[in-house]
């Protein structure tokens, strides 16, 4: 009995459940928390940025909010790399919405309020991918910067 009751509790590795389904949503929101990770630190003001823009971008309450974010990191930790996600931003969304991308990606980039030339090349990669020029780029990192 005692030896059942050991395997129970020293089971190997939980069951892991299926990541959720990659669509430009979540692409958006494993963007924002690579673009988080990207300097080596993942803080409180990158994590309730990311929570804010989700709630925004897809009109989400607190909650939902941050169950989309846990969903996102769980991407952003497991799944397809940036050009995939970014390309799949590019395919499902028009111009303006590729452009909010960057504004958000900026935004997180900012919200720890210092900015290394690892998340600008991020951003930079990602608003290539995305098909918006370096003068598009700047127009939203302004926007990004304005309260």
């Amino acid at each position: 009995m005692f030896e059942r009751l050991k395997r129970f509790f020293h089971l190997s590795d939980p069951p892991k459940s299926p990541l959720p389904a990659l669509d430009a949503q979540h692409a958006l929101g494993a963007l924002l928390v690579r673009m988080a990770l990207v300097d080596g630190a993942y803080l409180f003001e990158e994590v309730a940025e990311i929570d804010r823009i989700l709630e925004e971008a897809h009109g989400l309450g607190p909650i939902d909010a941050a169950r989309m974010r846990a969903e996102c990191e769980r991407i952003a930790f497991e799944a397809p790399d940036i050009d995939r996600m970014a390309q799949l931003i590019r395919e499902s969304v028009d111009f303006e919405h590729r452009r909010d991308t960057v504004v958000a990606l900026w935004k997180v980039a900012l919200s720890d309020g210092l900015t290394d030339e690892r998340e600008a090349a991020l951003v930079d990669l990602v608003e290539d991918k995305l098909g918006l020029s370096t003068r598009d780029s700047e127009a939203a990192r302004a926007e990004a910067v304005m309260p």
